[in-house]
């Protein structure tokens, strides 16, 4: 690196953020699925946390997580929207797998008051409901975090089909180290692990999200068609 660029690296964070995620997918893009992890948390150690909406393949990067560190920071965001089912699941699967730090974020009273007085914004406005009940409260939780782990994967939409392993988005890096697994790697590894699924899972909601915006799924339908 030339001393032009290693000064405007210095000056320009959000360059510096996009140099820092290219160096590691360089290094560890092709490298195993623990080896991401095992790799990001060095880095970062207190500085990493995993965002999870404990839904119905969240158990998978959970179980590997936990294996390596269970102390790792586990963020819910809670939007006060969700299935009793998906809250229980959350505590279940944290017990089970032994995680000690799962941090539940709400939105802002404030915030919910002045946007959403009748509990329907999403019927309304929806985009506007997830801002204020799953961005800003995220945002707010990601606060003092260097990077996150995510477990978004390429075989979920078209426009992840070539997600990197280390991404950088808004001053932090993304850690997506699922990214190159498949539907039937997911069912594999619960199989294997013995992982308990997502209650929903089997009464047809292949993808779990708030109970408003979340619908059945008919057989051969794409697995997100029942998400608005």
């Amino acid at each position: 690196m030339g001393r032009n660029e290693a000064s405007l690296l210095a000056l320009d964070p959000v360059e510096a953020v996009a140099a820092e995620a290219r160096a590691l997918e360089a290094q560890y893009g092709n490298a195993t699925t623990e080896e991401i992890l095992r790799a990001a948390l060095d880095t970062y150690g207190d500085r990493i946390g995993l965002v999870s909406s404990f839904g119905a393949d969240s158990a998978v990067l959970l179980h590997i997580v936990a294996k390596i560190d269970p102390h790792v920071p586990v963020v819910f965001v809670d939007t006060r929207k969700h299935f009793a089912e998906t809250l229980r699941y959350r505590d279940e699967l944290a017990e089970r797998l032994g995680l000690t730090d799962v941090r539940s974020v709400t939105p802002e009273p404030e915030d919910v008051a002045a946007a959403d007085t009748d509990g329907a914004l999403w019927l309304r406005d929806n985009d506007r409901c997830c801002h204020i009940r799953k961005v800003l409260p995220l945002a707010r939780a990601l606060k003092g975090f260097d990077a996150w782990i995510s477990g978004r994967k390429r075989f979920q939409s078209a426009g992840r089909s070539v997600l990197p392993v280390f991404e950088p988005e808004e001053g932090r890096i993304k850690v997506n180290p699922l990214a190159a697994w498949s539907a039937a790697d997911i069912i594999a590894h619960m199989k294997e692990h013995d992982l308990p699924r997502h209650p929903l899972v089997a009464k047809g909601y292949p993808s779990i999200g708030c109970m408003p915006c979340t619908d059945k799924v008919a057989e051969g339908e794409d697995p997100r068609a029942g998400r608005w």
